[in-house]
């Protein structure tokens, strides 16, 4: 009795996590295609992190979250920011120093594992966004690959055929139970 509501409940259990798992991978991929690069949740963009510039603050391959900056945001130093390194480049670093004028700041930055700071100022204009202080390790792997066309196709498909296989399992034990005469078994009678 416990085996057979044991193995229910992880029936159960399977299923509704291939389900999340479906719509996860649905939302990942839907929304980086959308928004034309990284997810965001709740106004808040998801960046992976592809080099090792800042460990052990951001391992390579974790995903962080980062808001959006608003136009007069005062950083300082000590802020992790996201900035446009050039047309097709985003850099997540450390502000260094700060340099300028309060109205016409200049930031300095590092990566924590730099030895040396950026050679190029960073412009108030090219700051993206703020480091929130969420990381999640090694989940930016898949997101860069959902971004691709192949990682499209199988983050929005595997999930979908695993689950279709589950349930046709489900299913095909569920008829053959039901068939098998050994299973409808009758109260045991006792002679008088």
């Amino acid at each position: 009795m416990k085996f057979h509501t044991l193995k229910k409940w992880l029936g159960n259990t399977v299923t509704t996590l291939l389900f999340i798992l479906l719509l996860f991978m649905a939302f990942v991929v839907i929304s980086s295609k959308v928004s034309g690069g990284e997810p965001s949740i709740l106004g808040y963009h998801l960046k992976t992190v592809l080099s090792g510039s800042m460990e052990p603050t951001f391992q390579t391959g974790s995903i962080i979250a980062v808001r959006p900056v608003e136009e007069n945001t005062t950083l300082k130093k000590g802020d992790v920011i996201t900035f446009k390194k050039d047309k097709t480049t985003t850099v997540t670093h450390r502000i260094y120093e700060v340099k300028g004028t309060n109205t016409q700041p200049k930031y300095i930055t590092k990566g924590d594992n730099n030895k040396n700071h950026d050679t190029e100022p960073v412009l108030p204009r090219n700051v993206e966004a703020v480091y929130t202080g969420f990381t999640v390790p090694f989940i930016g792997y898949f997101i860069h690959y959902a971004q691709s066309k192949e990682g499209t196709a199988l983050l929005l498909v595997l999930p979908g055929i695993l689950l279709i296989i589950y349930s046709i399992i489900t299913i095909w034990k569920t008829l053959k139970r039901l068939e098998d005469p050994k299973e409808k078994k009758d109260a045991p009678t006792t002679g008088a």
